[in-house]
């Protein structure tokens, strides 16, 4: 599984759950499609976390890098369904900052003869 990781804040007036729910829509778009497995959101807690992170935290699921460039492929048509969602999401939130995770050990490693 890789995780496609985003976090961001919201620009200023934007409503939290206005967010929410926005997000929920391009996201479930994605998932209906097959673009994507799942997706969640969190919102910081207690006003932990580090510095320069946002408030909130996206993580998107994909089997592969296959399916999550299928997700790419969708929100950069510029035309459509799924990017009007994206578009409805992005004009939402500032300081976007994004990673890309893999779960660990890859279940194709083999051990033993490592040569590093």
């Amino acid at each position: 599984m890789d995780v496609y990781q985003i976090w961001c804040d919201l620009k200023p007036g934007v409503s939290d759950v206005t967010f929410a729910d926005h997000l929920g829509r391009y996201l479930s778009l994605l998932q209906r499609d097959g673009r994507i497995v799942s997706w969640r959101l969190l919102r910081r807690k207690l006003g932990l976390g580090p510095d320069g992170l946002g408030e909130f935290q996206v993580l998107i699921e994909t089997r592969d890098l296959a399916q999550l460039d299928a997700a790419f492929q969708a929100a950069s048509r510029r035309s459509g369904e799924v990017d009007e969602a994206h578009a409805g999401v992005n004009q939402l939130v500032t300081g976007f900052r994004a990673g890309l995770w893999r779960d660990f050990p890859d279940a194709h490693r083999a051990r033993g003869d490592e040569r590093f």
